[in-house]
């Protein structure tokens, strides 16, 4: 027995009328008409006393009905807290960030994610080391850059645009570079992870770079 045809029965049973039962489940008459007949045929018995204008329930109905009703009823209510559980998130998530990105990009993040999630538990390593996924106990980690290990996915979050400042002091004493050539005459400061120096800048106006 479909559970289809068991809905269009328990629909045209609450509306007394195959026409509007069948309007409000969007479908044509002729066809709720033939899904309540599959399911007499299936039972063996009328569930309906037809009259010209309006149906009401035979006594088989009357006994059979309620129940049918019931265990649909149980049926949507576990679908439903089955879509809720695959909808939430919970256990726990342990992530390393760098200092720099976990001050500034990492920690807005952290309370949307916890206030959607509440049964997220979330441990924050903060750390400007290399993690090794293999020994230390960390899920995720969010670093700048690609990693270099080709046994590790990555994929990219977000953009985090470059700055090239100087103090007005620095100017002041050492001229204002016009030109990226003109940098290997100054002294710069460059981000280090490690024992590895991120000291490649690159500088784009239009197509050029």
């Amino acid at each position: 027995m479909s559970l289809d045809d068991l809905i269009v029965v328990l629909r045209v049973a609450e509306f007394r009328n195959i026409t509007a039962a069948a309007t409000s489940l969007d479908m044509r008459a002729a066809t709720a008409s033939a899904a309540v007949k599959r399911v007499e045929q299936e039972l063996g018995v009328e569930l309906f006393v037809r009259s010209t204008r309006r149906l009401r329930l035979s006594a088989a109905g009357e006994k059979y009905l309620p129940h049918c009703k019931q265990a649909i009823d149980l049926l949507s209510q576990a679908q439903q807290n089955l879509r809720s559980e695959v909808d939430s998130v919970t256990g726990e998530i342990r992530l390393s960030v760098s200092s720099d990105l976990g001050r500034n990009r990492v920690v807005p993040w952290i309370d949307e994610l916890m206030a959607t999630h509440p049964g997220l538990n979330l441990r924050v390593q903060i750390t400007d080391t290399n993690v090794d996924f293999y020994r230390d106990s960390v899920d995720m980690a969010l670093r700048y850059g690609a990693p270099s290990d080709t046994n590790l996915y990555g994929f990219k979050i977000c953009d985090v645009p470059r700055l090239l400042c100087a103090s007005p002091d620095y100017l002041s004493r050492h001229g204002r570079p016009i030109h990226p050539d003109d940098l290997e005459n100054h002294n710069g400061l460059f981000y280090q992870l490690q024992d590895i120096p991120f000291d490649l800048w690159t500088f784009k106006r239009g197509d050029e770079e």
